[in-house]
């Protein structure tokens, strides 16, 4: 080994050595996630599967969280709360009975007011708002057990997967709908009430992005039965929509609004006379 060699260790050593977390690989992450989502939903299988033991999948998916768990274990003795990788796994399967409720309730919501929706199934199997959804509800109660890291590791895993960014430290109530949703962004200290729709690009976002605020609330709330269309956005951690609302697409909004209000981009849309045969073609380059 050459010195330059040997000094570039000393210096990859130096760096690991100033890291404050160990993080779980991933793909483990991953594989844990659409394991999970497998567990709950079976509504898809692969072609050569065993048949499937709800008994023995769970004890599978309970080492695996511990597995993931472990590399954060310093961290997680650190906390107020001195908690084995164990007993957070325990403490995490003990809410699976809740998440597993409000997935239903998610894509019963998606099934009834999507009329391209063909039935439950199609909606667990592939939409990916309900993906998004479900890796949120998973990574947010692991947040509250005061998991640091994974969470996020989790629903970047979604993002990656969907292009649906949502913080897991998001707050979402029951029957949330996101359709088509390329390009949604929802902050980490967001509020969502119950049955709200959101389309394709909408971002809940913040208006300072300062590392000093990070304790603050800097994302809206969105209160009940609010629909959101394409590429709006709305920013601010003191904007409230009210509940009942209706925001139209591309509006930028970061004030608050009142219950029952409809909001819309006005644009001017200039439509002429298409040219005669005589006219000069318009010629468009791409």
């Amino acid at each position: 080994m050459t010195a330059t060699e040997s000094a570039f260790l000393e210096r990859l050593l130096a760096q690991q050595r100033q890291f404050r977390h160990r993080l779980p690989s991933k793909p483990e992450a991953g594989r844990f996630i659409d394991h999970l989502m497998r567990f709950l939903f079976p509504v898809t299988q692969d072609c050569h599967s065993l048949a499937f033991d709800p008994e023995q999948s769970y004890q599978r998916l309970h080492n695996q969280l511990v597995c993931l768990l472990k590399p954060l274990q310093t961290n997680l003795e650190q906390a107020d709360k001195l908690r084995s990788p164990e007993e957070v796994a325990d403490l995490f399967f003990a809410e699976l009975p809740a998440i597993f409720d409000h997935l239903v309730f998610d894509a019963q919501a998606i099934t009834d007011n999507d009329p391209a929706a063909v039935g439950i199934e199609e909606v667990i199997a592939v939409y990916p708002g309900f993906y998004a959804i479900a890796v949120y509800r998973i990574a947010h109660v692991l947040l509250l057990l005061d998991v640091p890291l994974l969470p996020r590791m989790l629903t970047e895993y979604a993002h990656s997967h969907t292009g649906i960014d949502i913080h897991p430290g998001a707050q979402i109530g029951q029957s949330f709908f996101i359709d088509h949703g390329t390009g949604v962004v929802i902050g980490e200290t967001t509020i969502i009430g119950n049955n709200v729709k959101l389309y394709q690009g909408v971002t809940l976002g913040a208006t300072h992005v300062a590392k000093s605020l990070a304790s603050k609330k800097r994302h809206p709330t969105i209160e009940d039965n609010v629909v959101i269309y394409a590429n709006a956005t709305i920013l601010g951690g003191k904007t409230v929509v009210g509940h009942d609302s209706v925001i139209g697409g591309n509006v930028w909004l970061t004030q608050s609004v009142d219950p029952f209000s409809l909001v819309y981009h006005q644009s001017d849309i200039d439509v002429r006379q298409k040219p005669t045969e005589t006219s000069e073609p318009i010629n468009f380059v791409i």
